[in-house]
């Protein structure tokens, strides 16, 4: 996710605790959605498109906090 803001990701992650929670629910959903679409985890489809929807929503915000640090002042 966001390969051009790598370097500033992993800054991000050890300086701002909002975002290092939203990654990490985010990096959370992703996965529980690939357990469930390869089936290790149950789960409906109304839920697996629920958690897909709270992914996007959180790679948005994700989003807007990397390119407002990677803007310059």
């Amino acid at each position: 996710m966001f390969p051009e803001y790598r370097d500033l990701i992993t800054q991000l992650k050890t300086s701002d605790h909002h975002f290092s929670r939203l990654f990490d629910q985010h990096n959370a959903l992703d996965q529980k959605v690939k357990n469930m679409e390869s089936h290790i985890e149950t789960g409906t489809p109304e839920e697996i498109e629920t958690m897909k929807k709270e992914k996007l929503l959180l790679k948005d915000q994700l989003y807007v906090i990397l390119k407002k640090a990677g803007t310059p002042a």
